[in-house]
């Protein structure tokens, strides 16, 4: 999206351009746009070579790159959006540590596995920082990176499945959801030394933790440990229990991993958008069928481009929702804009027998699409698992607009808002019905009782029909000419 809507050291979401064509866009502007374009292009290839002339200064010293992402509070889907979108943005710009800021008592399990998963998928070192507590579902999502460190006096562990009320859960679940997590837990620990076991006992009561001799915890209990706790050695050769290091704050910690000013770092927040952005986006379909439904009311009534307005905003709010949720980037609406262009372009200029108008409505529909799919650097590995969920929420969407269109055409006519919104008043004569024979009006002027944009009203001989102007938008008043029939209304072009 555009950068204006997220500050990246915020992770918040602010305001968004959209790029809307006025059915009046004229072919000045259209060569104006390109010229820019054109302008732009050329200076930044100046600028590269430029630069590739440049000979090559003594290589500075390596700053390391930071991410610091906050996990505090009750883990939930606002948690998670900062989180994705904060790896993306780590694997964008060659971040060389991302560290997990926890303080949580824990909260939503599938909310956890669903981060643990993001993590899985980041290619670099990551890092998670005990600032407190990181209980139950903040173990599980400790047990994803690479180290764990802790903050003096810090606590990790109790992490039993339990109701969204705190209350124990069916024993039956119980049971298989700790051998879920257990395995789960395990495979991320894998290769880090003594972590799965004590996983294992922070989740499963029967487990005992053991090392040679010592039992760590008996069965019974679920094993809570202080940042002393983790830092004790076990076994021969001797290795932490759980931690790779206590720091007194951030700043101390990464001064112990880069040395003092050693790297620069990048702070993210969750804010008031990833809260806005839950319901956005559990709300894309019915959005994506109002936007579709609007624009396509744009073309078949005169609104000054009200509609059109209307329905950049609706799929401008599925946009945002999921670049915040780290979904989508800028690039899905930049292609959906290129596509509403080809579609104005169709309908005001070149009538290609619908070809630019079809190229740019499945750029439109392909754009939603990218937009809702969760798509991280290098693909996934199984593009009809990432790709299902958004055909599922477009191909909704297209359903709502057309059910809703459908319901329109049979009520809208007749309702206070249809008068309102179009000019059809300002003509006090009817429709006339076509006559049997087209050549009954084919080839004679024509006058614009209404606007077309590029549909409307026209005159005929003192005689009001509904009218298709090929040449696009036209005012009212202005004379023309039918060409044509086509079902039930008129072809007409400027003479």
């Amino acid at each position: 999206m555009p950068a204006g809507w997220s500050a990246l050291a915020s992770g918040g979401a602010g305001s968004k351009n959209v790029l809307c064509m006025p059915r009046s866009f004229s072919r000045f502007r259209l060569a104006a746009f390109a010229a820019i374009l054109v302008a732009m292009a050329a200076r930044a290839g100046a600028a590269a070579d430029a630069h590739a002339d440049t000979p090559a200064a003594a290589t500075p010293a390596k700053v390391a790159v930071v991410f610091v992402i906050p996990v505090k509070g009750e883990i939930a889907d606002p948690i998670l959006y900062i989180l994705r979108r904060g790896l993306k943005d780590a694997i964008a710009q060659k971040a060389d540590l991302v560290v997990l800021d926890i303080d949580t008592l824990g909260g939503s399990a599938a909310t956890a596995l669903d981060m643990m998963d993001a993590l899985d998928k980041y290619p670099g070192a990551t890092l998670t920082y005990v600032n407190n507590k990181a209980m139950s579902a903040g173990a599980f999502i400790s047990a994803a990176t690479q180290e764990i460190w802790f903050v003096p006096k810090g606590v990790i562990g109790a992490a039993a499945v339990v109701s969204g009320t705190g209350e124990d859960i069916q024993e039956t679940m119980r049971l298989k959801w700790t051998s879920f997590l257990r395995g789960k837990t395990r495979a991320a620990s894998e290769g880090k030394g003594y972590r799965g076991d004590v996983l294992a006992a922070m989740i499963d009561k029967d487990f005992e933790l053991k090392i040679g001799d010592k039992v760590i915890k008996p069965a019974g209990g679920l094993l809570t440990l202080t940042d002393e706790d983790a830092m004790k050695t076990y076994g021969s050769p001797p290795q932490p229990l759980l931690g790779a290091g206590i720091a007194k704050n951030l700043d101390d910690l990464l001064a112990k991993k880069f040395g003092a000013g050693g790297c620069v770092v990048t702070r993210l927040e969750v804010t008031w958008s990833e809260q806005l952005a839950v319901w956005l986006n559990a709300l894309s379909p019915v959005l994506i069928g109002l936007g579709l439904l609007a624009f396509f009311l744009e073309v078949k009534l005169p609104s000054h481009g009200a509609l059109a307005f209307a329905g950049a905003v609706l799929l401008g709010l599925v946009f945002l929702g999921h670049y915040v949720a780290g979904f989508s980037g800028h690039e899905p609406i930049l292609v959906f804009a290129l596509g509403l262009i080809l579609v104005a372009l169709e309908l005001a200029f070149f009538h290609s027998a619908g070809f630019l108008g079809l190229v740019g409505l499945f750029m439109m529909l392909g754009s939603l699409v990218w937009a809702l799919a969760d798509i991280w650097p290098g693909g996934p590995a199984h593009w009809g698992a990432a790709l299902a969920k958004p055909l599922d929420q477009v191909g909704l969407g297209v359903l709502i607009a057309m059910v809703l269109g459908v319901a329109l055409a049979k009520f809208l006519p007749d309702s206070w808002f249809f008068d309102k919104l179009t000019v059809r008043s300002t003509v006090s004569s009817t429709s006339q019905p076509l006559p049997a024979e087209a050549a009954a009006v084919v080839g004679k002027p024509a006058e614009a009782a209404t606007a077309l944009a590029p549909s409307g009203y026209v005159m005929v001989e003192g005689r009001r029909y509904e009218a298709f102007c090929e040449t696009g938008f036209v005012e009212k008043g202005v004379a023309l000419r039918v060409v044509g029939v086509d079902n039930f209304r008129l072809i007409v072009t400027k003479p």
